[in-house]
């Protein structure tokens, strides 16, 4: 089975064929083919290639399944005896995408 580790949105992630993630929001419609080309290393059994920084001519496909917003995460600045409170909410949003095929 091969893998590969591949950059999106300021973050790597390891994938392989069938694999289903959250990445960070992309520009795509949900259904539509989208294609990583910022490959750094792609793994196939015993042999590793190593990009430098990329992996030249290496891409994985996928497919977006949907868009949608994570859970909330509660910001909260508190001072005792200041009489100070501060609270923020915020839901990122993200890209579910199901990997579906790794070229190397």
């Amino acid at each position: 089975m091969s893998y590969a580790v591949i950059k999106t949105g300021g973050k790597q992630y390891r994938v392989q064929q069938g694999d289903v993630l959250r990445v960070e929001l992309l520009n795509a419609e949900e259904g539509a083919a989208f294609t990583f080309d910022q490959v750094l290393l792609v793994g196939a059994g015993e042999s590793i290639t190593v990009g430098a920084p990329t992996v030249a001519g290496a891409t994985v496909s996928a497919t977006v399944r949907k868009h949608g917003r994570a859970d909330k995460v509660r910001i909260i600045k508190f001072r005792r005896r200041k009489h100070h409170k501060k609270q923020q909410g915020h839901r990122q949003h993200f890209t579910e995408v199901e990997i579906t095929g790794i070229n190397a």
